[in-house]
């Protein structure tokens, strides 16, 4: 009998396997659980036998907000690290191509499965966090993280050449805070960014796929519509027991804080990468939910802040108040937490790129 065009195929690329439907779906929907800047979820996927590209969806781009491209590049790297976990789980081994044709800046980058390997202890449990993964918006309930998993999800992003600098000093932390209430502030005087915010917020009952549920929004508080005054924000370098400890949360347009009852973050931190170019925001990206599932498997969260970041003028101040030799790509602020609200997906259907006709 003469092989078939798949055993010829296979035998042409010894160690490559074509990947099954059920493989392509599993896989996609767990990069698909990937965090993403107002759940715009910027990621589309295409298929070729034995790999995956991962595609940029500029259409989701937040030009007012993200005019770089560099927080959508931060989720494609998130949801990059949840197609090798994928596989993993499928027991394939992936292989990652960053960036593998400069001549399509959509293509952000290409994993390939590359023989067998029985999934690890340590990746079972990254698997089986990522349902309950989730971007924490509320406040923490009270117990400790402890330090060795502190240490964990600083060698996770060291895994992903990137670093995790834990934010100890209280005046540095305070400092922080009042400079994402500055961000905040300067956002909401934005006429750009405001319309823009108001086509991702989804009000309730809405049965949208994206964008932020009206679930992610019931814990703030109503404030003052002008949002906080000029000599409240001035004083950066806070000290004393009244410094915040707990960075405030995006108000999506609708001006609030957090409820007063909820425990103080067990750990700052900051995310930075060497350089600041397209590769290292994805390889950012890729520790940021490395170092998330890591957490999550002890049912420890972070909330995310990217707000003073957004701004190239606040985000050199984060870098001196800090400190900082590298690029700082996310703030991070750690707790325990009793709930996990699902954040809606887009059906499998939307996240699947035209294929190219051979």
């Amino acid at each position: 009998m003469l092989p078939t065009a798949h055993q010829r195929l296979k035998a042409l690329r010894p160690g490559r396997a074509v990947l099954a439907k059920d493989d392509i779906a599993a896989v996609i929907a767990m990069a698909a659980r990937a965090p993403s800047l107002h759940n715009t979820q910027p990621w589309k996927f295409r298929v070729h036998g034995d790999f995956i590209e991962l595609l940029a969806d500029w259409e989701r781009q937040l030009r007012h907000l993200d005019p770089a491209g560099r927080e959508l590049t931060i989720s494609c790297g998130a949801a990059l690290f949840g197609l090798r976990l994928g596989l993993r789980s499928r027991g394939y081994r992936p292989v990652v191509d960053l960036l593998p044709d400069l001549a399509r800046p959509e293509l952000l980058g290409r994993v390939r499965a590359h023989g067998r390997a029985a999934v690890t202890a340590d990746e079972a449990e990254l698997v089986a966090a990522l349902p309950h993964r989730h971007t924490h918006r509320g406040p923490f309930t009270p117990g400790e993280v402890p330090a060795r998993l502190l240490t964990a999800l600083q060698l996770d992003a060291a895994a992903e050449r990137s670093d995790l600098i834990l934010v100890h000093d209280r005046p540095q932390v305070a400092g922080l805070a009042r400079l994402t209430e500055l961000a905040a502030a300067q956002q909401r005087a934005d006429a750009g960014i405001a319309a823009e915010l108001s086509r991702w917020v989804r009000p309730a009952g809405s049965t949208a796929k994206d964008g932020i549920p009206a679930a992610a929004r019931t814990f703030q508080q109503a404030a003052a519509e002008s949002g906080p005054s000029p000599d409240h924000l001035a004083p950066l370098a806070f000290a004393g027991e009244s410094a915040p400890l707990r960075m405030p949360p995006r108000d999506f347009g609708q001006s609030g804080t957090e409820p007063a009852d909820g425990a103080p973050p067990a750990a700052t931190a900051v995310l930075t990468t060497p350089g600041d170019t397209a590769a290292d925001w994805l390889r950012a990206g890729q520790a940021l939910q490395r170092l998330l599932l890591r957490a999550a498997t002890r049912w420890v969260f972070a909330s995310l802040q990217s707000q003073p970041l957004e701004s190239p003028a606040l985000r050199g101040e984060v870098q001196d108040l800090l400190g900082l030799a590298g690029h700082p790509q996310m703030l991070l602020q750690f707790g325990r937490a009793n709930t996990a609200l699902a954040t809606p997906r887009r059906p499998h259907s939307e996240l699947r790129a035209n294929e190219v006709q051979a």
